[in-house]
């Protein structure tokens, strides 16, 4: 991995997992997916001496979102979601926190991603788009150089739920198969919840990946 600051803090009652990346060098942070407890993650931005540029969501489900209106209102912060889950910010029922609470929306996204789009941040570090539908049809991984936010596609030994609204088991499968399988095993894969692993790894012991559905 380039020399980047990374924390992972573990926010809100479904203990997701929020990223915060940083740049050594100009002190631009990307936050990826402040689910809960935005206090905490402008704290972590402060003790880093980090200026926020960027939030992306990996998707747009309720734990992954409670925190961005709190850290949008920082002058200049953008948000960042794929396309096909842009719906999803203002729809408290597609979101889920019609249901989880409290209900939630946040005004559209400055960005809607694609597959293969580069968010960038800092001097000349990009993450790259992979979009990986199943758990929502707009749900994104983002790859860096040698690791994986996955979101909720993949998690150490397990995947996401594909049973909310726009949620599909063989879409998953077809994402984990054509999108991740195929990148190198000492890929490190960081999560939307629980511990943090590697593709060869999950390539292993992952049941979702070692069955042929």
């Amino acid at each position: 991995m380039r020399r980047l600051i990374l924390d992972t803090l573990v926010v809100g009652a479904l203990q997701t997992n929020c990223y915060i990346l940083g740049c050594p060098n100009t002190r631009e942070a990307l936050v990826i997916d402040p689910g809960a407890e935005a206090e905490l993650i402008g704290s972590t931005l402060d003790k880093h001496g980090l200026k926020l540029k960027t939030v992306v969501l990996t998707h747009g489900h309720a734990d992954h979102i409670g925190a961005c209106g709190e850290l949008r209102r920082e002058p200049g912060v953008t948000l960042a979601i794929h396309r096909e889950d842009a719906p999803l910010l203002s729809d408290t029922h597609r979101n889920l926190t019609a249901y989880i609470g409290p209900p939630l929306t946040l005004s559209a996204a400055e960005t809607l991603l694609g597959d293969g789009d580069r968010v960038e941040f800092g001097a000349g570090i990009q993450l790259t788009v992979l979009h990986t539908p199943g758990h929502t049809r707009g749900s994104i991984c983002l790859l860096g150089e040698g690791f994986l936010f996955s979101g909720d596609t993949l998690f150490a030994g397990a995947v996401g739920r594909t049973d909310f609204p726009g949620g599909d088991f063989k879409t998953l499968i077809a994402s984990l198969k054509n999108r991740l399988e195929p990148l190198p095993d000492d890929t490190r894969v960081y999560p939307g919840h629980g511990p943090a692993s590697t593709m060869g790894v999950e390539k292993r012991e992952n049941p979702y990946l070692t069955t042929e559905w």
